[in-house]
C-alpha cells in the first residue's frame, strides 16, 4: 500500500546523482560541471538540489535571476553561482552575495561596470554573453571592440567566463546550424583571448550539446533539464533518471450515468454509465487547464486514466471506469517510469514546463538513498 497521503513532489537524490556522474562521464575530467538550479530545481527544490551536487562535485551553479542566487546563498550554496539573465536594478544585491553576473548587452555592461566601481570591487568576476544565432540575449560580434574598451579602461571587473547558448542542439536535422553556431563561439572567443592577454573559462553546451556536440564542450558544460532526468531524445531515457515524481490519491469516486455532466461549464457529458475519480491537484498546483477534456492522463494502479472536463484550479477529475480502484488509492501524475516527458507530450507541451509549473503549495518530500 502506498505512503502517499496527500500531493506530494518527490525529489529523489540518488538519481540525481546518477545523472551528474552520466552526463559528466560524457565530458574530458578537466571539463568543470556548472549545474543549471533556475526556476526552483526545474521545480524540484532549488537548496535541497545544489546543496546535494556540491556534494558530489559541480563546479558552479546557474541561475535565472538574482534573488535565485541569493536564495541559494542564504540557503548554504558557497560555490561559484552565475546569474544568467540579471537586471540592473538588482546589480548591488548580486555583488552583495558573491553571484557572477552574464553580462549581455552595452547597457547591462556600463551598468555593472559603474555599480561594481562604485562598492569599490576589484577585478569582480563577470561573464560576457554572445548571441551566435539564439538571437535572444548577448552581444554580437560586432561588439568585441566595444567590449574591450570597457574592459580595459576599468579595474573594477575582470571577464573570467565568455559563454553563448545553442539553440537546437536536441535537433540532429538543425547540425549544420549548430555547427555554425559553434564556429562563430569559436571565431569570437579566439579574438577575446587574444586581445585579453589571458584565456577565460570558455561555456556554450547544454545538455543536448553534452550528448550531441563533444567539440562545444570547451572548459565547462551547463547541466540542466538532463539533472532531472531528461535528455531531450527517446535513446538517453535509459540512461537518466527523473529525480521528481508528482504523486497524488483519490479523494473521492462518483459514478455517473449517461446524460450526467461533470465540472465546470458541463465541459464533459457522460453518454454512458462512467466512474470517476477525483484528485487534488489543480491549475493552482501546475495542471493547466491545457490538460483537461482527455489531454492529459495520470496513472492508477498502472493504468493510465484520462483527465475529463475541465481542470479545476484545486482539483480534476479523471475516468477510472475500466480500473479497480478505491478512494485513498495513490495517482501518479509522472514518475520514473511514467515521464513527465510522456505526460506532456500528449497534451502538446514539454516537460520543461509541466516541472517547472508545479506550484510551491505542493509539498516536497526529499528523499536521499545514498
Amino acid at each position: 500500500m502506498s505512503n502517499v497521503k496527500e500531493t506530494v513532489l518527490e525529489i529523489n537524490l540518488a538519481h540525481l546523482t546518477h545523472n551528474f556522474n552520466y552526463l559528466k562521464s560524457k565530458v574530458n575530467p578537466n571539463v568543470k560541471m556548472l549545474a543549471v538550479v533556475k526556476a526552483s530545481g526545474y521545480g524540484s527544490d532549488a537548496g535541497a538540489i545544489a546543496k546535494h551536487l556540491e556534494k558530489v562535485g559541480a563546479d558552479y551553479f546557474a541561475v535565472a535571476y538574482v534573488a535565485e542566487g541569493i536564495a541559494l546563498r542564504e540557503s548554504g550554496i558557497t560555490t561559484p553561482i552565475l546569474v544568467l539573465h540579471p537586471q540592473p536594478v538588482n546589480f548591488q544585491k548580486l555583488i552583495e552575495n558573491q553571484l557572477e553576473p552574464s553580462l549581455y548587452s552595452s547597457r547591462v555592461l556600463k551598468t555593472f561596470t559603474a555599480t561594481a566601481n562604485s562598492l569599490g570591487k576589484k577585478e569582480y568576476p563577470v561573464h560576457i554573453k554572445f548571441n551566435t544565432g539564439l538571437n535572444r540575449i548577448g552581444f554580437s560580434e560586432d561588439d568585441v571592440d566595444h567590449i574591450l574598451e570597457t574592459i580595459n579602461n576599468t579595474t573594477a571587473i575582470k571577464v573570467v567566463a565568455l559563454l553563448s547558448h545553442l539553440a537546437a542542439s536536441e535537433d540532429l536535422s538543425e547540425k549544420e546550424f549548430t555547427l555554425k553556431q559553434i564556429n562563430s563561439f569559436k571565431k569570437i572567443t579566439t579574438e577575446m583571448n587574444d586581445r585579453l592577454g589571458y584565456k577565460p573559462i570558455l561555456h556554450q553546451s547544454n545538455t543536448s550539446g553534452i550528448l550531441n556536440y563533444p567539440e562545444a564542450h570547451f572548459d565547462m558544460v551547463r547541466a540542466g533539464i538532463g539533472l532531472y532526468g531528461y535528455g531531450n531524445d527517446a535513446k538517453y531515457d535509459p540512461e537518466l533518471k527523473p529525480v521528481a515524481s508528482l504523486k497524488s490519491v483519490i479523494s473521492q469516486i462518483h459514478n455517473l450515468e449517461s446524460g450526467e455532466s461533470l465540472g465546470y461549464n458541463r465541459a464533459f457529458i457522460a453518454t454512458k454509465h462512467t466512474k470517476t475519480a477525483t484528485i487534488p491537484i489543480g491549475h493552482a498546483d501546475g495542471i493547466s487547464r491545457q490538460y483537461g477534456n482527455k489531454k492529459g492522463f495520470v496513472t492508477i494502479n498502472n493504468t493510465q486514466a484520462y483527465i475529463i472536463g475541465n481542470v479545476c484550479m484545486d482539483m480534476i477529475m479523471v475516468d477510472v471506469t475500466d480500473i479497480d480502484c478505491r478512494e485513498g488509492d495513490e495517482v501518479i501524475i509522472f514518475d520514473t517510469k511514467y515521464s513527465a516527458s510522456k505526460v506532456a507530450e500528449n497534451s502538446g507541451t514539454i516537460s520543461y514546463e509541466l516541472l517547472t509549473a508545479i506550484s510551491p503549495r505542493v509539498k516536497r518530500i526529499v528523499i536521499d538513498d545514498n
